[in-house]
């Protein structure tokens, strides 16, 4: 299946059974030269280091960089088991990359080496780099559990270039995710990409939660790991199924999902994805935590006025949006899909979504959960 937007961005979808046959129907549609790099979304259904060799050998000379996912956007809307590769013609886009490797022994003193590494590479072959022309894109292991400090070091590299991103992942498995740069498939790693182009563009985020009032004080918990063994001095899951109105129910991802919990940081509130639950009753998140940090409580909104609404403020924005590129919360997925799956799938589909849903999303320096994240980019504009 093959998308070709007005913005020299050609987008194509593959459920082909095999890595080397997906790779094979990827190459023979997309265009042969005159790319500046290929964007894959690849559910982990397939064998990443041998998509990643295949693609390799298939588009030499051409750059393919991307992530696994826990299920993919593609030309019809959300969709699984399958890859979304986005194609990015040289005539509208420059394309420069930093990898990222070792995320597990990375600590905060390392901003010191890492943000002058970027600027080093990035402005020495864009002299001329401006903000208003570039956008970063941040692709990261979902299961490193860094995510905070690197895109710290890497958001303050940046300086006025604004920057989207996810975390790869694993489906639902939580187990291993892999990032794509260089021809091969890695873990514990990530590559930030950075966009030049002429065609205007815009990142976005939008969440579909409503904070209560109900408030949980985490009192116990282990930072390192994301777990919380106690809120409100309580054990975690009982103290959330209470708070969330779930005693007696089954707590899974869909649970977790429909019934996030929220922290404040200024005047705005974003999630704290729960992803699992121990046999003790600690629960694992997908974000930063720490002692003493108050949960909300929220329940979700009907996702489709308020995405809709935010296409139509992109649009007014910077004109025709020729596609946008998402990173959507498996939360966030899991938590509406039931309601409005052809909905939301439909509105995706008429607006050319395209991109993965993650285990988390990178918006500036904000390691989020639960929202659509991502960049519009526009038509040319007509002089």
């Amino acid at each position: 299946m093959l998308n070709r937007c007005p913005s020299g961005v050609v987008a194509v979808e593959t459920k082909a059974s095999t890595a080397a046959g997906a790779a094979a129907e990827l190459a023979s549609v997309l265009p042969a030269s005159g790319l500046a790099a290929v964007l894959v979304f690849v559910s982990p259904c397939y064998d990443p280091q041998r998509f990643a060799a295949e693609m390799a050998a298939r588009f030499n000379g051409t750059p393919v960089f991307g992530c696994t996912t826990a299920g993919e956007i593609a030309l019809n809307g959300w969709d699984d088991n399958s890859i979304v590769a986005l194609a990015f013609s040289a005539a509208d886009f420059d394309v420069t990359a930093h990898p990222i490797l070792g995320l597990s022994d990375f600590r905060i003193e390392d901003n010191s080496t890492l943000g002058p590494d970027i600027r080093h590479r990035f402005f020495r072959q864009d002299g001329n780099a401006d903000g208003e022309r570039c956008f970063g894109l941040l692709l990261i292991d979902g299961m490193c559990q860094r995510e905070e400090v690197v895109l710290a070091a890497v958001y303050a590299s940046l300086d006025h270039i604004p920057l989207v991103g996810g975390s790869a992942a694993d489906g639902l498995r939580f187990e291993r995710s892999w990032v794509y740069f260089g021809g091969r498939a890695h873990t514990d790693a990530a590559v930030l990409l950075v966009f030049r182009t002429s065609l205007p563009f815009l990142i976005f985020s939008c969440d579909t939660w409503e904070p209560s009032t109900e408030k949980m004080v985490v009192t116990e918990a282990d930072p390192d790991r994301r777990t919380v063994s106690e809120l409100n001095a309580e054990p975690a899951a009982a103290e959330y199924s209470r708070m969330a109105g779930l005693a007696g129910g089954v707590l899974d991802v869909t649970a977790f999902a429909s019934h996030p919990v929220l922290v404040r940081i200024g005047d705005a509130y974003y999630a704290r994805s729960i992803r699992r639950i121990d046999a003790d009753g600690t629960l694992h998140f997908a974000a930063a935590i720490d002692k003493g940090l108050v949960f909300t409580v929220a329940t979700l909104r009907d996702p489709i006025d308020p995405t809709s609404d935010l296409f139509a403020q992109i649009h007014e924005e910077i004109g025709e949006v020729a596609l946008y590129i998402g990173f959507e919360s498996v939360q966030r997925r899991l938590g509406v899909e039931h309601q409005c799956d052809r909905d939301m799938s439909e509105l995706y589909r008429a607006h050319r979504v395209f991109g993965c849903n993650t285990y988390g999303e990178l918006y500036g320096p904000m390691h989020i959960n639960g929202t659509l994240t991502g960049v519009a980019i526009g038509t040319p504009r007509v002089k």
